[in-house]
């Protein structure tokens, strides 16, 4: 089937299987600012669904055949299993069926896209873009897989040409995209239910960046081994590179890292061209900053703007996000879960504790992952003073016999396997000093922990809210 243009959708009944979840519910935003009729369903009712309801969205809760019939497109997202009455009924009835990525292919229809990938670091690129675009005042359209904290969104229709959208590998379905421009901010092993080898994440990566329209652009990181390799594999005449490797053509040098914030000088093509000052920590995000200030530049952006755009910058909702501060203890929720993420995250966490302790709760997301990568597992969250590890989070997975998050622990000299969710929380409350931040990591539900630890810790230094 050849995928349909934006045209065609306007005023037709697209269904969204999954609505609520990150990615989807922004998709849907979008399509109803673009007067699609859009109905959906989830497992469960939120937030999400009674925002979406409110923008005009028919969203039930719930998952039956009868939520499909009549219309004219369904959306799925990966997380959505074959077996789902709604793609069955939607196969049966001759339904056209989209990936998520080919819907939000769609909705980038006559737009000036620029693509952010990676395996690490995407969406705190795209928000961070995206923040630096609009202090340029380009009023850019997005669709991110995390929450900006500015604006509390991760999805917007806006007025200007440009299209931020962050490109997930996972699934190797960003091959839909064909954007104009493109960040690679690194390449490594990861997804391994869907990559067996690394190998394989070179070649998706490759045909990604040959995906890229000749005539625009291919920003990548010099530092990043695989980036490189892929970059000089057919990719659009224009490329920029950028990292502290001295041949880049965004070069950081002079780079001081602070607690929570970092700052560094920028060379463009071996010209001074500012100080880039950052609120958020750690040496990967000056990176990421470096990846938005060549896009910029790229865009014909005046780099004034773009680098106060930057120091504006605070966060991606789950990106070393500080949830609170009690009698001295720093509450910080991180979606972090594949161990080189983890790494750069306890490098920040370390720094911003100073004398204090870092205190981890790990929630291992996925058996594949957890098998994969048991040993880095261990030694990157033997980095923290302490961690508390949950049973891993399945996500779309079957359990694989004998695999346990237990088997991380025992590998490790400072961590302790406590899959009770409460009990977990009430360990972190009980043993937290002032001084400590104490972080909660992972993809899953871990997040959740972060609200129960605050209170518990309210309680126990009595301070009244």
């Amino acid at each position: 089937m050849q995928r349909p243009e934006l045209s065609e959708w306007i005023g037709q009944q697209v269904h969204f299987v999954g609505i609520a979840g990150a990615g989807m519910s922004g998709l849907a935003r979008i399509a109803l600012s673009h007067g699609v009729h859009v109905s959906g369903s989830d497992s469960k009712d939120s937030t999400v669904v009674l925002a979406l309801r409110t923008l005009g969205a028919d969203v039930y809760v719930g998952h039956d055949k009868s939520h499909v019939d009549g219309k004219n497109f369904v959306v799925y997202s990966n997380a959505i299993p074959a077996s789902n009455p709604e793609i069955l009924r939607a196969k049966e009835r001759g339904i056209s069926l989209l990936t998520r990525a080919q819907a939000l292919a769609i909705l980038m229809t006559g737009t000036q896209s620029v693509a952010v990938a990676g395996t690490h670091g995407k969406t705190t690129t795209s928000s961070m873009l995206t923040v630096a675009l609009q202090s340029c005042g380009v009023d850019p359209s997005f669709a991110i897989g995390g929450t900006l904290t500015a604006s509390g969104s991760n999805a917007h229709r806006g007025t200007g040409k440009i299209f931020v959208a962050e490109a997930d590998e996972s699934d190797g379905s960003f091959l839909e995209y064909r954007p104009f421009g493109a960040i690679v901010t690194n390449i490594e092993h990861d997804h391994v239910d869907y990559f067996t080898t690394p190998q394989s994440v070179m070649e998706i990566f490759t045909q990604f960046v040959q995906s890229i329209d000749p005539n625009g652009f291919l920003i990548y990181c010099r530092d990043d081994q695989g980036a490189s390799e892929i970059a000089q594999k057919g990719a659009p005449s224009k490329k920029i590179s950028y990292g502290t490797d001295s041949q880049s053509d965004l070069v950081l040098d002079q780079i001081n890292l602070l607690p929570m914030g970092s700052r560094s000088r920028l060379l463009w093509h071996g010209r001074n061209i500012g100080t880039l000052n950052l609120e958020v920590p750690g040496h990967h995000n000056l990176l990421n900053a470096a990846a938005v200030v060549a896009t910029g530049l790229s865009l014909d952006q005046p780099i004034a703007e773009l680098l106060q755009g930057l120091q504006s910058f605070r966060g991606a909702g789950r990106r070393f996000e500080l949830k609170a501060s009690i009698a001295g203890i720093r509450v910080v929720d991180d979606y972090g879960h594949h161990p080189t993420e983890i790494d750069v995250t306890l490098t920040a966490a370390r720094r911003y504790a100073g004398d204090g302790r870092v205190l981890v709760i790990f929630q291992p997301h996925r058996y594949t992952r957890t098998q994969a990568f048991l040993d880095s597992f261990a030694r990157t969250l033997d980095l923290a003073d302490h961690a508390i590890l949950l049973e891993i989070y399945p996500a779309s997975e079957s359990v694989i016999p004998g695999v346990s998050s237990s088997l991380i622990t025992e590998k490790m000299q400072h961590g302790v396997f406590l899959p009770n969710f409460l009990e977990a929380a009430e360990a972190m409350i009980s043993m937290a000093k002032p001084g400590d931040v104490i972080l909660t990591l992972g993809a899953g539900d871990v997040n959740s922990l972060a609200p129960i630890i605050i209170a518990g810790l309210e309680q126990r230094f009595e301070i009244n809210i």
